[in-house]
């Protein structure tokens, strides 16, 4: 059931008789965003979402390409924008349905480490750093 439902959310793939991906105007891609706090039960991805100098979040497609399932990781590099003049120190990473604004959290969690990001740093996951469970 579990590696259904993330194939469903990270891969689109239909789940027989129970559901299916939106055929009229699925959703190609999740959006990673970086938070110096915990977006919360309930919080959105703006919820304590960085502001450092050249942030923006990234997308990641909703294929084998993008997420690995059932593996439940990133499938591939995911870079972020390096960091200009002003930084941040991260301490959560979230999954969401928005490129910009308000997006709804899938998934969210907390950095192994916090990252302290400042000019000329560029906070990214290697393929398989992100690794999400369904329980």
């Amino acid at each position: 059931t579990c590696n259904n439902i993330l194939a469903l959310i990270f891969n689109a793939t239909t789940w027989a008789d129970i559901a299916e991906n939106d055929t009229s105007a699925p959703a190609a891609n999740l959006y990673l965003s970086l938070h110096i706090s915990d977006p919360g039960v309930g919080g959105s991805q703006l919820t304590g979402e960085t502001s450092y100098t050249n942030y923006v979040r990234v997308a990641v497609a909703r294929t084998t390409g993008g997420w690995d399932v059932p593996a439940s990781a990133n499938a591939a590099l995911v870079q972020f924008a390096q960091c200009g003049a002003s930084g941040a120190t991260l301490t959560h990473v979230a999954i969401g349905t928005a490129s910009s604004g308000a997006g709804l959290v899938l998934y969210a969690g907390e950095l192994s480490s916090s990252l302290a990001v400042a000019n000329g740093i560029q906070p990214q996951f290697p393929a398989g750093a992100l690794d999400v469970t369904e329980a």
